[in-house]
């Protein structure tokens, strides 16, 4: 069986500073041996660290539509940001992958795919978050829970972890899986698992932001 985070950002977002390494580390000591690395608008840190780690990786990426965000997850390389939802949905696909929509429903985060974009692409998503540690509101999971029930759905879960004490917040325990269709079907067989990460987790985030964006223009000043 599989302890499986499916959301985790690397040093590879612009809002986090975790290295690899220490991904890698910090899985081990929780006995996670599944994890999606998405980094916002890049498959770079997924590819990269899918060679390091000694367990499953899926190389995913948030993709930030003309919507809000898509999860591409099993993707092959990094698919741009700023095209339509049916866009990037098709992009995902083109590469074989699935689709995943983080953080459904989110009332208070900007990122989030807006709700009429997901009632227009609801027979293409794959899967779609029901527990992400970083959402505050109980109500929102349950309002995707509901989504994904109606609409056959299967649904998962993350820490969107942005820093290292967040991974492992949500995590899934499921059967193993050699291909995005069996990781679907073995997923829909899990038991989620988890907690919500509290608001304070984001100021970490901000934080990472705004020392980023400084030290990118020192590189570049």
């Amino acid at each position: 069986m599989l302890k499986a985070d499916l959301h985790i950002h690397s040093e590879y977002s612009m809002d986090c500073n975790t290295p690899l390494d220490r991904i890698i580390q910090r899985c081990r000591e929780l006995e996670i041996n599944c994890i999606a690395i998405a980094d916002h608008g890049t498959a770079e840190g997924a590819l990269k660290i899918q060679k390091l780690a000694p367990f499953t990786v899926i190389v995913a990426e948030e993709i930030m539509t003309t919507q809000g965000e898509i999860m591409g997850m099993f993707l092959q390389e990094t698919i741009p940001g700023g095209l339509t939802p049916q866009e990037t949905v098709k992009r995902i696909r083109e590469q074989g992958g699935l689709v995943n929509i983080p953080h459904p429903f989110e009332t208070i985060r900007g990122s989030a795919l807006k709700d009429r974009a997901i009632e227009e692409i609801a027979a293409q998503i794959d899967l779609m978050e029901v527990l992400n540690s970083r959402s505050p509101f109980p109500a929102n999971s349950n309002k995707a829970k509901a989504f994904a029930k109606e609409h056959g759905i299967v649904p998962g879960a993350g820490s969107d972890a942005h820093t290292l004490f967040e991974i492992g917040n949500a995590y899934v325990i499921m059967p193993e899986f050699n291909s995005p269709q069996e990781f679907l079907k073995a997923l829909s067989q899990g038991k989620i698992y988890g907690k919500r990460s509290g608001v304070m987790v984001h100021l970490f985030s901000t934080w990472a932001k705004v020392k980023n964006k400084f030290l990118s223009r020192r590189k570049h000043g």
